[in-house]
């Protein structure tokens, strides 16, 4: 695989764009342009596309300079959605606001809009907790209780209140209030070689269910998203049951059995051709996304913030 471009130099090359010149991009990020120069050569090659047009007068954007520099931004928009998400799980003890998610809204949804509250209320520090749905609400739930985990007991005291949470799965537990906010489809995948990706009949949800599948853990959306979807149906065993998103796309392109999962979760390795998505008929795999939070609670500060930023359309 081809070596990736670096962000520095994803960077720059927005930069010129905005600024008009190659030399007032180098000046913002504290380089002599001679660096910079040097820097765009190297995207220019790594890409294979002639990204900069340089004249006595100085250098602009070429036509393919231009598309890349908006694929730039939307890679560095990415970039800084990951490194807020990150903050938030690391600073999880000490927030202002803590928030557990579920693994498929924490990896895909929760990044941007934690962006736009911070650009809302920038003294705000997140602390964010991902766990499966089962555990959120019962973290949401657990307030200031002790609250069983996954086989150990956490008090709410010592991690501090979970105000508002998010989860994926179709039911939501009683003592809780909720919004939708959003909605995802599970999707059917294989490896490019295994049978189901030549097949020429669309899939029916009773063979989906009699085969052993690849599998997310019980307590997750997506496990109970399906499990609901199966109602009725002979349903075989799983051949693998795995803690995440990343582990069941895994096994999945591997070959080891197809496996369903959320459309969020598969978008790139559709794109890429890793998986391949198999049509299936008969079977709703169309599910809400929620946030939830304690009944009778009212919501203010922060977190009513943080939910009327996931809420909106």
């Amino acid at each position: 695989m081809t070596a990736l471009p670096d962000l520095d130099s994803l960077k720059l090359l927005v930069d010129v764009g905005e600024l008009g010149s190659l030399g007032q991009a180098a000046k913002m990020a504290g380089i002599a342009q001679p660096s910079a120069s040097k820097r765009i050569a190297q995207l220019e090659r790594r890409l294979g596309l002639p990204l900069l047009e340089r004249t006595p007068r100085g250098s602009t954007l070429t036509a393919e300079g231009k598309m890349v520099a908006g694929w730039a931004a939307q890679v560095l928009a990415a970039a800084q959605e990951l490194m807020r998400a990150a903050e938030a799980v690391r600073h999880s003890e000490a927030a202002h606001l803590r928030v557990a998610s579920s693994m498929t809204v924490a990896e895909y949804l929760v990044p941007r809009w934690l962006g736009e509250l911070q650009s809302r209320e920038p003294g705000v520090q997140v602390g964010l907790d991902v766990l499966n749905s089962a555990d959120v609400a019962a973290l949401v739930l657990s307030g200031a209780e002790p609250v069983e985990l996954r086989g150990a007991e956490l008090r709410g005291a010592e991690l501090g209140v979970v105000e508002l949470g998010f989860v994926e799965g179709p039911n939501v537990p009683d003592g809780l209030a909720s919004r939708v906010v959003g909605t995802d489809r599970l999707v059917v995948v294989v490896a490019p070689g295994h049978p189901w990706a030549r097949r020429r009949t669309v899939l029916r949800g009773a063979e989906l269910a009699a085969t052993p599948l690849v599998v997310r853990e019980r307590g997750s959306g997506t496990r109970e998203t399906l499990d609901v979807a199966f109602t009725g149906l002979h349903q075989a065993s799983p051949r693998l049951e795995l803690g995440s998103n990343s582990a069941v796309k895994g096994a999945a392109q591997a070959g080891a059995a197809p496996a369903v999962l959320s459309g969020y979760a598969v978008e790139a390795e559709l794109a890429t051709g890793r998986l391949v998505e198999v049509p299936l008929t008969g079977l709703n795999l169309v599910r809400n996304l929620r946030a939830v939070w304690r009944r009778g609670r009212h919501l203010t500060g922060p977190a009513a913030t943080l939910l009327a930023v996931a809420s909106r359309p």
